[in-house]
């Protein structure tokens, strides 16, 4: 995601300092410092880094979230956090920092993602619970948390969509004799292998008819492209937490 980025960057125009800091000069904010955190620093350049920054993107890892919060909180700078594989502890860290900065975090920077999530949620609402909702993802070998999080985001959606808790409705794994499907669950399989970027489909299902929403990730640079066009809404905002639903208007 490191290069993915910086080479958005530079399509954009953007002239980059160094391997952490990118200088946008295009149309919109020119001047604009994006710090890109893939990799956890030591505290000392961490600081450095956010200090020097206008807006953060936080691509590291769970682990260190709650560290680059911290930091962009005493630098009173706004962060997009594109890390997966978050739990329900982390959302509880950008809830807090959100009080104080803008945080922006999404399962999926992929702008087109989020127009379907936009539509799994609008059909979730219309369609009854006698429909079942099914999400299959696909990533290449690396990825190590499952569902992904993206696949999580759809599920949010299709949950919201229905007035319902996703937590309380999921199934996952499923083996051996499980028994009939609960009606009105959101189910969810991870397939892995090859390179695939990222692969997911929802899939409704009833008696004698389906529909089929999908997105397929042909390059990383969608996610990149997300999240350069991320950062740049984000500086100027209020502190408060933000999606990319915000980002698009929807």
């Amino acid at each position: 995601m490191g290069q993915a980025i910086a080479e958005e960057i530079n399509r954009q125009n953007i002239d980059r300092g160094d391997a952490r800091k990118l200088v946008y000069s295009g149309i919109d904010k020119p001047g604009t410092l994006i710090g890109f955190l893939q990799q956890h620093p030591n505290a000392g350049s961490l600081s450095e880094l956010v200090t020097a920054s206008d807006v953060i993107i936080d691509f590291s890892s769970p682990a260190a979230l709650k560290d680059n919060l911290e930091v962009a909180m005493l630098a009173h700078k706004p962060i997009v956090i594109g890390t997966t594989g978050l739990e329900e502890a982390h959302h509880h860290l950008i809830d807090a920092a959100a009080h104080s900065i803008p945080v922006l975090q999404t399962g999926n920077m992929s702008l087109g993602v989020n127009l379907i999530a936009a539509l799994v949620e609008s059909a979730s609402a219309r369609l009854g619970d006698d429909w079942d909702i099914e999400i299959v993802e696909m990533h290449h070998r690396h990825k190590v948390d499952a569902p992904s999080g993206t696949a999580l985001l759809l599920g949010e959606a299709a949950a919201r969509g229905r007035g319902i808790s996703l937590a309380d409705h999921s199934e996952r794994g499923r083996d051996g004799i499980t028994g009939a499907r609960a009606r009105g669950a959101i189910g969810f399989a991870a397939l892995r292998g090859g390179s695939v970027a990222g692969d997911h489909h929802v899939i409704f299902a009833t008696d004698d008819e389906r529909i089929e929403i999908g997105h397929r990730a042909e390059n990383r640079a969608i996610f990149a492209r997300g999240a350069v066009k991320a950062a740049l809404w984000l500086v100027g905002q209020g502190a408060g937490r933000y999606d990319m639903k915000s980002v698009l208007g929807l």
